[in-house]
């Protein structure tokens, strides 16, 4: 697969700190955890090396501590392929974190403190806008402030660029920023939230991408796990299968998706190849622990 049109991905760096428990603890109980992993993490670090590393010319923006964690992350950006020209250290806040508890079926409840992520503000933006103008593909996620967020998707979607959001974690939006957007990706629980629909079928998820439609989206993407991801655009409606796996770590399952797919659209595949693909590298993912350690190569999808 050629390299294609540039992507840049405005979003969070985190550093997880993952614990590995036979069930989750409740209340006020203590548990003894079987491992404990340190990773580099965050949705936007980790959609964007999963860009880089399924075939895509990736820039990253984002903000980190000045700190070990986020020393640690720049280089890890470098090491894989990335644009750090819009990563900034930041000497007041700390380098974002998140503590992940996975059980033994793979399933995991994840607490963030943002950190460094929540000061990634327009005056940031406007000093590495350049990267918004090289960029054919924008990818933004919820972990960075909402006014930010809106504000690189109205000036890209001014220059014609592709946006595309993935509204996680579920946070609600304006029409605004729909206005902004030319696709969306959301999973069953997000598109809930958003929507107020319950994802129970093809014609459910026709119902809520429609709600996307009409606010302005053009493309709608809801991920279902392990029954794949249903498609809605203007030439195409349906579900688009995966393969079946044996999970045993779903964290950054979506992540890898969403960076999957913009290395998809930036290498000239239709929509419905690139939900394909995607659904493919995501697959993979849950096949193996940690965040951005789970994040497939190209070579491994036998492309």
């Amino acid at each position: 697969m050629n390299q294609g049109h540039k992507i840049l991905v405005v979003g969070s760096a985190n550093t997880d700190m993952v614990i590995r428990v036979d069930e989750f603890p409740s209340a006020g109980q203590t548990l003894m955890g079987h491992s404990f992993l340190l990773n580099p993490g965050g949705k936007g670090a980790n959609q964007a090396v999963a860009a880089a590393r399924l075939g895509g010319k990736v820039a990253m923006m984002a903000r980190l501590g000045n700190d070990l964690f986020g020393k640690q992350t720049i280089e890890n950006f470098k090491k894989e392929g990335l644009n750090v020209e819009g990563v900034v250290l930041d000497n007041k806040l700390p380098s974002g974190v998140a503590q992940i508890v996975v059980d033994k079926s793979g399933e995991n409840t994840i607490v963030v403190a943002g950190g460094s992520n929540l000061a990634l503000n327009t005056r940031q933006i406007k000093k590495y806008f350049g990267l918004v103008q090289e960029a054919e593909i924008i990818l933004l996620q919820l972990e960075i402030p909402i006014e930010t967020v809106l504000y690189v998707a109205k000036k890209a979607s001014g220059l014609g660029k592709k946006v595309i959001l993935n509204p996680a974690p579920a946070s609600k939006l304006s029409d605004k920023l729909y206005a902004s957007i030319y696709a969306i990706t959301p999973n069953e629980t997000e598109t809930k939230f958003l929507t107020g629909i319950n994802i129970t079928g093809e014609k459910s998820a026709q119902h809520a991408a429609d709600f996307f439609h009409d606010k302005g989206v053009k493309v709608v993407i809801i991920t279902l796990g392990a029954a794949g991801a249903f498609l809605s655009t203007a030439d195409y409606s349906g579900t688009i299968a995966t393969s079946e796996v044996e999970a045993v770590d779903t964290t950054a399952a979506g992540d890898t998706f969403n960076g999957a797919l913009a290395a998809a659209l930036s290498n000239e595949m239709s929509w419905e190849e690139a939900v394909a693909f995607a659904n493919k590298a995501a697959a993979l993912s849950v096949t193996k622990h940690g965040a951005q350690a789970s994040v497939p190569f190209l070579q491994d999808l036998k492309v």
